[in-house]
């Protein structure tokens, strides 16, 4: 409130006044010229303080014409509360002239600054009620008084609850404080309106739309309006119908194969151009570059060049690939119109381009690529591309199941199973671990056949704790990269060695002779000749320019969370990193000022900054993020005698709760 009104302004001394003289308003003792002057400016501060409450805000202004009218209601009826307590009456025209006052207080704050595009993007879920019953999703009254059933001021863990917009902008103003003038470009992986988890209040298209706008122009005020790129990708619960149990929206940047979870009402999207893409389109404008907009309008998919001529991120609309959508074919080989397998081929073309324009990418969506998250032939297809363009591909980054892990996809999931290798695990954590219990050696790994890929926690508290993620590359040698005009130069094109692949986990059917049969003839996995591309010297495979070097995970513990108020806000710490201690600090003999820090000192624990590493921040101490640390890690989660390494693993993916 003190960013709109501070305590010296006279619409807070006048609140003041009034609050503390409920009853007998002495005037001699204010700073206020007249009652009047008294009334209207205490209505103009009651009225900014009533909206940045959003506790009976049901429907979002999306202009200054409609934010003021809204404020003028607020202080329309606190100036008649006020006038009925008043014991005196007013004078001929007292109203209209406190009614006009009140009106210009609320106008010149607007006009100041920011202000209106700050106020326009509040209240991400306007229902939230602090201290109202988790079982309610935190909308309604509390009638339990056990505190520990109560909804948090700044959001509440391990429950059913999403994010208060407190803790929304109170993220992104951290982000933007304390990492705006670090990072080189934001990965946003959708999710953006909350879950529709009440039954009395069921979400509709307009909220949904409200609330992706409202995070929108808070994300352009942070980074886009600071030249630092922001790509967003749809979340399956920014449509309607939508999905009750899936949430995911976060600074970065699943189920996996054969895990089993519950049915659950889910989303139908359309192919485009339809009313959503169309929608997204404008609400996405600042983030979507112009040649790439007739493309998102058709299936809400584009790319941008976050370095130009050096490093894309691509963002898919997995909502085509998901096998929940009911309203797409998904991606069948004699279906080219599907609009999985049209995203597909702009996919394989966008490679293409980067690859002979000598470019790295980051391939980025909602929902993470799975057998059990895909339908069969989308999976399919998502699998040979990223094999296929391994030495382009720097990573997969991805959302949608709010826990912190990893997983791989395989040359050997373009090959046909027996029904029997297929097995199913209510435990992620329990799967993931059996599954790296798998892995042949290191050595004896193909790394041409495997893909890793990264799923991080969110940031709204539901089921888990807010958190965030913050990726380190390479740069080293940029500056020879950079021609007479500061940019990048095309680097030279490699010609690649296609083979055969060698490797193969488990057991699977005799592709030819299926390949002849009905119902796998015209199916991709026996129409695609995939070929791995040997490329060992790639930066998703070396360590050179452009190569990821680690991340750095934030988060907000649970009692810190709980504990916070109106007047002591949550605090983001440090989790873990995936860096060696060794490599946040110069070692001996090395010149503090020319060492880069992976990480702002200002970002670290005291602890970590005067050299005592303590282990719970490092615990994979991994060389980089290429795919053979990646592989080395799961061997080493793999290995059954690594209990504190497996423990902090699972601690680490459910934050401290359970699945």
């Amino acid at each position: 409130m003190d960013r709109f009104l501070a305590p010296h302004t006279p619409e807070a001394v006048a609140y003041s006044h009034i609050s503390q003289n409920y009853h007998d308003w002495d005037l001699n003792d204010s700073n206020v010229d007249s009652r009047e002057s008294l009334i209207s400016l205490n209505a103009s501060y009651n009225a900014f303080d009533r909206y940045l409450r959003g506790t009976d805000l049901f429907i979002m202004p999306r202009t200054r014409s409609e934010l003021e009218s809204v404020l003028r209601r607020y202080a329309t009826d606190n100036i008649h509360s006020s006038i009925s307590r008043s014991r005196l009456p007013l004078q001929a025209g007292g109203y209209s002239r406190i009614v006009h006052l009140a009106e210009n207080s609320i106008a010149d704050v607007l006009s100041t600054g920011d202000n209106v595009a700050i106020l326009l993007s509040l209240h991400l879920h306007p229902w939230y009620e602090p201290q109202s019953s988790v079982t309610k999703a935190c909308h309604r009254p509390n009638k339990n008084k056990k505190k520990n059933n109560r909804a948090g001021y700044y959001g509440t863990p391990y429950e059913e609850c999403d994010s208060p917009l407190r803790l929304t902008n109170y993220t992104i103003d951290f982000l933007e404080k304390n990492w705006a003038g670090d990072i080189d470009f934001v990965i946003w992986t959708g999710d953006n309106a909350r879950h529709d988890e009440d039954p009395k209040i069921p979400r509709t298209t307009k909220e949904i739309y409200d609330l992706n706008r409202s995070v929108a122009k808070k994300m352009t005020q942070a980074f886009t309006d600071k030249g630092i790129p922001v790509i967003p990708s749809l979340g399956n619960n920014d449509i309607w119908p939508h999905v009750r149990t899936d949430i995911y929206y976060t600074f970065h940047i699943s189920r996996l194969p054969f895990m089993y979870l519950p049915e659950h009402p889910y989303p139908s999207y359309f192919p485009g151009p339809n009313s959503i893409t169309d929608e997204f389109s404008r609400i996405w404008q600042p983030f979507i570059p112009f040649p790439y907009l007739q493309v998102f309008e058709r299936g809400a998919y584009f790319a941008v060049e976050v370095v130009p001529n050096a490093l894309a991120v691509i963002s898919l609309n997995t909502l085509y690939f998901y096998d929940s959508n009911k309203a797409v074919g998904g991606c069948n080989y004699n279906e080219p119109d599907d609009p999985g397998n049209l995203q597909f081929d702009w996919l394989e073309v966008q490679l293409k381009i980067f690859r002979d324009r000598g470019m790295q990418v980051w391939v980025t969506g909602h929902v993470p690529p799975s057998s059990s998250n895909y339908f069969p032939e989308c999976y399919v297809r998502y699998v040979d591309l990223a094999l296929r363009f391994q030495d382009i591909v720097l990573g997969h980054l991805y959302g949608h199941m709010n826990m912190d892990h990893f997983f791989f996809i395989e040359a050997e999931d373009l090959e046909f199973h027996n029904e029997s290798s297929v097995s199913k695990h209510k435990d992620l954590c329990d799967w993931l671990l059996k599954d790296f219990g798998l892995f042949p050696k290191l050595e004896n790994i193909d790394m041409d056949e495997y893909a890793a890929i990264a799923v991080s926690p969110p940031l709204v508290p539901n089921p888990y704790l807010p958190s965030f993620r913050i990726f380190n590359y390479n740069i080293t040698g940029v500056e020879d990269a950079l021609d007479s005009r500061g940019l990048i130069q095309r680097t030279g094109i490699d010609v690649l060695k296609e083979r055969l692949p060698s490797h193969h986990r488990g057991q699977h059917g005799d592709k030819d002779t299926l390949c002849s049969k009905e119902p796998y003839r015209n199916s991709w996995k026996c129409k695609l000749r995939f070929r791995s591309p040997s490329k060992p010297h790639s930066p998703s495979r070396l360590g050179q320019l452009w190569t990821p070097t680690g991340y750095t995970q934030y988060f907000i513990p649970s009692l810190s969370l709980m504990e916070a108020d109106k007047t002591d806000v949550p605090r983001f710490k440090l989790e873990y990193t995936t860096f060696p201690a060794a490599a946040l600090l110069p070692g001996p003999g090395q010149n503090e000022s020319e060492f880069r820090y992976p990480i702002p000192l200002k970002n670290l624990p005291k602890s970590v900054r005067k050299g005592q590493a303590k282990k719970k921040y490092f615990p994979y101490e991994m060389q980089d993020l290429t795919l053979g640390s990646w592989l080395e890690l799961a061997r080493r989660l793999g290995d059954s005698q690594e209990k504190k390494l497996r423990k902090m693993f699972r601690q680490f993916m459910y934050l401290g709760g359970k699945e």
